[in-house]
């Protein structure tokens, strides 16, 4: 509290008050907006040599700057922590993603408060501060309504949020939080509804109502897109745009962009195009029908982006209206590279690929007509990310070029007089916060909120805005992503690529040690893509950089390297408590699928205590999943119903042969596990037995992120039985649900984990 600086005497009239108003920030002082866009490459935006149209993103750089040698961490969560705190990934528990997180110190997912955000700074200097869009810095074990929300948006500096937790989210069908809480989306897809849209319109709402109620006060806003993070959908105007765009494939398209990019100077003259590596077909080989298909996944990409561009149009739009743009800074990157999680064949519904299930391009090729709509979830062919990542090598996940070197944009009317240009220096995602701090005049501060500040791991590169010629102020930094590692010095640069556990492009054994990697070495001040690998005449620099980045793992608590991938999920989801019995009420809320009880290859019984009126009921008694991936307990014109969403490849439907009698009654349904991930599934109501139908595979894995909802439906239906919200029109008095104890055994290192997370 700040001290009273009046005085008190016993009479008002011979008092002096003390009209403090808190913190002001400096009169004029700019407004900051950092846009961050998902999964979008090096080479995917216009003013980085791209023929997907971007003009908006495109205004931004010819009155802005462009970097060409920004880097990130090569995925999302990590890239956003060190954009917001200016450290180090591992040294912000972030080393991975959330759905990931273990219970080491560099995995946790534990954003440590001496660790602040720009957010927090900027709220205590008198700046206001809005989060729009994609979180995804909260541990999946923290995103539900009856967690900590120390690590939500408002907790970590923010004083409003609108968006979601989580990887991504369906664009039609969001998991959207508002502040503190789960709402649901404005409108349908029906009446037009999309997230960025909706993303951009609320950002404008909170900078309308600020200007409102404190024109003068200057604002922090933090707009992180969904886009273009698979599930790639886009407004379809939007995609037909692109209709045979792409059927020249990507080894042309990729040659186009870079030639591109050599004229317009977004590459140096002399950077060579790097190799399409042999586990990616030649696109002259595919069939026919795998062209088809490809094509239209791309088309759905572009469309998607060129959308969002539209929604930054919109909001540049309302800056240059509002009069404040030329004293707002823009920033605007990409967290990683193109995503490669699309396999070879892209995807119609992604949640196979969390399941461990490939798409054949006969099964996208069956529902084409509906890629980037309501009812998909796709995904691009991972020749679509290496050609997304152009000139580089390889991809999102890994750390060469191609993963970690993304757009970075400043847009700064007031403050940058050299526009159009392009800045070379060597910059990183840890280096944008302090850049900004200085921009604005402003110093990290040593204690914020009571809490002594760790270092600030990154350098301003402000001077750089002004002065192309200005010197590099990153002259080292370490990269590890899922083991692989990377260390640049000086203008050199060691590497290795280490495959994932389930996932080997090229075929290589995921277990191998890591001593027995292999490091490459590349001169980046005279190969700028990584094209020619100098490790065997250059043992001893080789061997100085590898030991340099064992040095800097110690230094920001890289260890222990783990590889794996999707297979992280099972240790995560078992970190919440296993529980026999779960009673749960009706409410508007959700509950995350982190959160929710598991009954993935468990015996199990959900038990509906229901009072049915007389003219009989329908609607969701309870769900989980999305049209993607899950389950639902229903009542469809009084007849009761059980689906279990198979990845959208099969519904397997148990229907009752009996309705539900009027007045208060049970309804129960029953899984008795037969083997791993099938068995029988009955249907009763009171005493009675009504139904019965074998399950022979059910969702091993994961729902996809998809939230359990009672009384009503969340998102995209699980079943095309039902539509639209289907809240249940009787009294759902109480749902119980008794666990088994037959699921999978876990090995004794999760098990430990798993007992000291949870204590």
């Amino acid at each position: 509290m700040s001290k009273f600086k009046g005085k008190i005497a016993v009479d008002f009239r011979d008092s002096v008050p003390d009209l403090q108003s808190g913190t002001r920030a400096k009169q004029g002082s700019p407004n900051v907006v950092l846009i961050v866009l998902d999964d979008v490459g090096f080479a995917q935006l216009g003013c980085y040599g791209s023929d997907i149209e971007t003009p908006a993103i495109d205004s931004l750089a010819g009155n802005g700057l462009r970097f060409r040698n920004f880097h990130t961490t090569a995925l999302c969560s990590p890239t956003r922590s060190c954009l917001l705190t200016g450290r180090n990934h591992h040294s912000n528990h972030m080393g991975a993603v959330a759905e990931l997180a273990t219970g080491f110190p560099g995995y946790d997912f534990l954003l440590p408060k001496e660790n602040g955000t720009l957010a927090e700074i900027l709220a205590s200097r008198g700046y206001a501060t809005f989060a729009v869009g994609k979180w995804h810095l909260t541990p999946v074990h923290e995103q539900n309504l009856g967690a900590s929300r120390e690590r939500w948006p408002l907790g970590r500096g923010f004083e409003r949020f609108y968006g979601f937790h989580g990887s991504d989210t369906d664009q039609y069908y969001p998991d959207l939080m508002y502040d503190n809480h789960r709402v649901p989306a404005p409108y349908s897809p029906e009446e037009g509804y999309h997230l960025s849209k909706d993303l951009v319109d609320k950002s404008i709402e909170f900078v309308r109502d600020l200007g409102n109620a404190a024109p003068d006060k200057p604002f922090f806003l933090y707009l992180a897109f969904g886009a273009c993070h698979t599930p790639l959908q886009a407004p379809k105007e939007y995609i037909d745009k692109y209709a045979g765009r792409f059927g020249e494939g990507w080894d042309a398209w990729r040659q186009k962009i870079h030639q591109r990019q050599i004229k317009e100077g977004i590459i140096p003259q002399n950077a060579q195009l790097t190799a399409r590596p042999a586990w990616i077909p030649a696109w002259d080989t595919l069939s026919a029908q795998e062209k088809e298909v490809f094509a239209k996944l791309m088309e759905v990409f572009a469309g998607f982006l060129d959308h969002t561009d539209a929604q930054i149009g919109r909001l540049v739009e309302e800056f240059k209206n509002r009069g404040c743009l030329d004293n707002t800074i823009i920033v605007l990157v990409s967290d990683n590279g193109a995503s490669p999680e699309g396999g070879r064949n892209g995807s119609f519904n992604g949640a196979r690929y969390l399941n461990g299930v490939p798409e054949t391009p006969e099964m996208i090729a069956a529902k084409l007509d509906q890629v980037g709509g309501p009812r998909s979830g796709p995904h691009y062919p991972y020749g679509w990310a290496w050609a997304g990542n152009t000139p580089f090598q390889r991809w999102k996940q890994e750390v060469h070029e191609g993963g970690i070197q993304d757009p970075l944009i400043i847009h700064w009317p007031k403050g940058i007089e050299k526009r159009g240009e392009i800045r070379n220096q060597y910059t990183h995602a840890i280096d944008v916060m302090p850049t900004i701090l200085e921009l604005l005049g402003q110093n990290a501060p040593d204690s914020l909120n009571g809490v002594t500040q760790a270092d600030v791991h990154g350098k301003s590169f402000a001077d750089a805005l002004e002065n192309p010629s200005a010197p590099e102020k990153r002259d080292t930094q370490y990269y590890e992503v899922r083991g692989c590692r990377a260390i640049y010095h000086e203008g050199w640069k060691a590497v290795c690529y280490h495959p994932r556990v389930g996932l080997s492009w090229d075929g290589s054994d995921a277990l191998r040690p890591y001593a027995n990697d292999k490091w490459e070495l590349y001169d980046l001040k005279s190969d700028y893509s990584e094209a020619r690998d100098l490790s065997a005449a250059h043992t001893d620099k080789l061997q100085s950089l590898i030991d340099l980045w064992w040095s800097e793992a110690g230094r920001y608590g890289v260890l222990p390297l783990d590889n794996r991938g999707v297979a992280r999920y099972q240790t995560t989801r078992r970190a919440f408590p296993y529980r026999a019995k779960h009673v749960l009420h009706r409410s508007a809320g959700t509950i995350r699928e982190w959160a929710a009880v598991d009954l993935k290859n468990r015996s199990h019984r959900i038990i509906a205590d229901l009072e049915i009126p007389s003219e009989g009921a329908s609607g969701v008694i309870l769900q989980i999943g999305s049209g993607h991936a899950g389950y639902a307990l229903f009542v469809e014109n009084n007849v009761p119903v059980y689906v279990h969403n198979y990845l959208s490849m099969k519904h397997f439907d148990l229907v009752s042969g009996a309705a539900l009698p009027a007045g208060r009654t049970s309804l129960i349904f029953e899984f008795a596990k037969s083997g791993e991930h099938s068995g029988t599934a009955r249907l009763y109501i009171g005493d009675a037995l009504v139904g019965e139908i074998e399950i022979p595979t059910t969702i091993p894995n994961y729902f996809g992120g998809g939230e359990m909802s009672i009384g009503f439906n969340a998102g995209n239906p699980i079943s095309p039985r039902y539509s639209g919200p289907f809240a249940f029109s009787g009294t759902i008095h109480s749902i119980t649900i008794e666990v088994g104890d037959d699921g999978a055994e876990l090995d004794p290192a999760i098990k430990a984990w798993i007992a000291n997370a949870t204590q």
